[in-house]
């Protein structure tokens, strides 16, 4: 059985809704990443995103959006209950619990950047050039990220890998 490589992700939030200081509060400093309601963002919830795996957390919709921090997937893709629950903010009546329409994943803080890394700054740097983020039109919430992007993110944020 072949051994499966790390992966990488960017994983963007409003902060208003959810920021990596209230990730940083929760016990554990764990989480599960709800409410994503985009197809494609979906599929890499439920096949492709793993335990072990990369997250760089991205504030977006702020005057200035910037990779802040970085996480660990904890727990691969399971359903996402507040699609089940009409109160819940995520409700999806179309969404059955015995046929799961959402995924989500759990992830834990690793790192909470001293220095954040911009969307600026990432669309001006030549060794990002091809970073889906810096890409004009990409909206979606969940995002692969390569491993020398990876790097490079964390090496502009003065934080340890």
């Amino acid at each position: 059985m072949a051994v499966r490589k790390k992966r990488y992700w960017l994983f963007k939030t409003e902060p208003s809704g959810f920021s990596i200081e209230d990730l940083q509060s929760r016990p554990k400093k764990t989480e599960p990443w709800d409410g994503v309601r985009n197809y494609q963002a979906r599929n890499f919830l439920r096949d492709d995103i793993q335990k072990g795996d990369g997250v760089l957390f991205y504030h977006s919709r702020i005057p200035e959006p910037a990779v802040v921090g970085a996480c660990t997937v904890v727990r691969s893709g399971y359903p996402d209950h507040t699609a089940f629950i009409p109160t819940e903010k995520h409700y999806d009546p179309k969404s059955d619990s015995s046929n799961p329409r959402w995924f989500m994943v759990d992830v834990k803080l690793k790192s909470i950047f001293k220095r954040v890394v911009t969307l600026n700054e990432i669309k001006q740097a030549s060794s990002l050039a091809t970073m889906v983020v810096g890409q004009k039109g990409s909206r979606l919430s969940i995002q692969p990220v390569s491993e020398r992007e990876w790097k490079i993110i964390h090496k502009l944020a003065g934080a340890n890998l």
